[in-house]
């Protein structure tokens, strides 16, 4: 299996090094939306869609007005995802599945771009999305970036143990290399995304944590405005507080084997583009 990272939206809110820890304080941070494009024998699967071309024409309606307003992205019509998929040589229309570790509108902005492609979620997320509860959830879900109707894949939680981990799933029509794993609590039906590359497993996290630093396991840290964000985006908390435990855990106890990265973490982006898997090189 090969793997291509990609940066599907980038984010520069205020805060400086009380956002992402590094130098500076009156600057924008950056943040990135981090997916992944896997050729597998049976087709290309697209884990998380970015923004997507829309945000570039209809910015307000795609991602609202105060998110656009707090991240402040970068609307450039030459990132969306389906446009750098083309740069790379294939034909979009060939992503057959598309694999989402939640609906928020910054991870699931581009579904539109590739219409014939079956959405992998779980039922629960999808609920939330189409049954929105509060206030947090009508903000987080855009109904315009679902109204042409996406194939959608909801799963139910269940499965086979993995890693240490209680469950996951394999999806129909893949290969089970890329299971679902639940990780609740930003959002009900969070999950992460592990990819078997042949050369030890990556899991996509999205944003069961925002910071590396919240993975040490002798030490969790975060700087504090973003750990405010975080608490101010979770749907279950103590889910969310589990669940992070969970993966310093799998970082302490089977780090040799997996790389866990988040959805929006730039340094993390930068060293997974910059060193790709042996299996994506070959």
């Amino acid at each position: 299996m090969r793997v291509h990272h990609l940066n599907g939206g980038t984010l520069r809110p205020l805060g400086g090094r009380l956002l992402d820890g590094e130098a500076g304080l009156f600057r924008r941070a950056e943040m990135v939306c981090h997916c992944l494009l896997l050729e597998t024998d049976t087709g290309l699967v697209l884990v998380e869609t970015g923004f997507g071309t829309q945000a570039t024409h209809r910015p307000e309606e795609w991602l609202g007005r105060r998110f656009l307003r707090v991240s402040s992205p970068d609307i450039d019509a030459e990132q969306p995802v389906v446009r750098q998929i083309a740069r790379l040589g294939f034909d979009p229309g060939d992503v057959r599945h598309i694999v989402l570790t939640h609906l928020d509108l910054d991870h699931a902005g581009g579904l539109v771009d590739f219409p014939q492609a079956t959405v992998h979620v779980y039922a629960e997320e999808l609920r939330a999305a189409e049954q929105p509860r509060t206030t947090l959830d009508r903000s987080r879900y855009r109904a315009a970036q679902f109204a042409h109707q996406p194939k959608w894949a909801p799963h139910a939680g269940g499965g086979e143990p993995w890693l240490g981990l209680e469950a996951v799933r394999e999806l129909d029509g893949l290969p089970p290399e890329i299971p679902l794993v639940p990780l609740a609590g930003h959002t009900r039906g969070h999950a992460g995304v592990a990819i078997d590359t042949g050369d030890g497993w990556l899991l996509h996290a999205g944003d069961a944590y925002f910071h590396p630093g919240e993975l040490d396991p002798v030490r969790p840290h975060c700087p504090p405005a973003l750990a405010l964000f975080e608490s101010m985006m979770q749907t279950e908390k103590r889910a969310r507080l589990h669940n992070q435990q969970r993966l310093r855990e799998l970082a302490r106890d089977h780090g040799g084997r997996v790389q866990i990265f988040s959805a929006h973490n730039s340094a993390e982006y930068r060293h997974h583009a910059a060193t790709p898997s042996k299996a994506a090189a070959t």
